[in-house]
């Protein structure tokens, strides 16, 4: 009986902490409409849960056990996942501005659809991440491996993706613009799908071996202050 219930989703709840716990048991839950607005979850284990439009705004997940959890069309602005175990998870859709996401594990974790303007990816751990259809404008991304993705519709202007490894990564319908390129690196990758528009450089070395088009040739010898005709 008791897995009976633990099967039902819960709607249009306002919960806290000690509701969460509460729920926690063998079978992953689903909230759906919830309330979770500035709680604290964090070091819960809610593996596999799943999350849909529900207000998560400056809750604390640090710590917390989300590995293969699903977040659908959720409003999480401010939301802490400091350290969170978040590999395999899938976040749907919503807005996640200003999150933190400082030294988290995002093994095989997919981003699609989502509002990711200023979230602080500072030592993650990354593999096989997913990123389409996102904002990630102004996102600190510094060190961030993106190497061999392919990159759809992805907005990084002006983020900070100093030392990032860009190799063999294809670039479609995206933006680089004004972002923090300095040490990353490009070899192998495809930049044609990508708008390069104001970039800082010291000099065109990371676009080395890269696929560029004419056009954005000329843009970055441009910033480098040279006269193309």
């Amino acid at each position: 009986m008791d897995d009976l219930f633990a099967s039902q989703p819960i709607a249009g709840a306002t919960l806290v902490r000690s509701d969460i716990e509460r729920l926690i048991g063998r079978t992953p839950r689903t909230l759906i409409d919830c309330d979770v607005e500035e709680a604290d979850l964090s070091g819960l284990d809610l593996t596999r849960w799943r999350f849909e439009r529900c207000n998560l705004r400056r809750s604390d997940l640090a710590g917390a056990k989300l590995k293969g959890a699903v977040w659908q069309g959720c409003r999480g602005p401010f939301v802490n996942f400091s350290g969170a175990n978040v590999s395999e998870a899938e976040f749907l859709g919503g807005d996640w501005n200003n999150c933190s996401m400082r030294r988290a594990r995002l093994t095989s974790t997919r981003f699609t659809g989502s509002k990711l303007t200023e979230v602080d990816f500072t030592e993650v751990r990354a593999m096989h991440i997913h990123f389409e259809e996102v904002l990630l404008v102004s996102a600190k991304l510094p060190g961030f491996s993106f190497r061999k993705e392919t990159l759809r519709r992805v907005d990084l202007s002006g983020a900070d993706v100093r030392k990032g490894d860009f190799r063999m990564t294809v670039f479609e319908d995206c933006s680089l613009r004004e972002a923090l390129v300095a040490g990353s690196r490009f070899e192998g990758s495809d930049l044609r799908g990508a708008d390069l528009g104001g970039l800082r450089l010291v000099d065109a070395g990371p676009f080395r071996v890269a696929t560029i088009s004419r056009e954005q040739a000329g843009q970055l010898l441009g910033e480098l202050g040279l006269n193309v005709r």
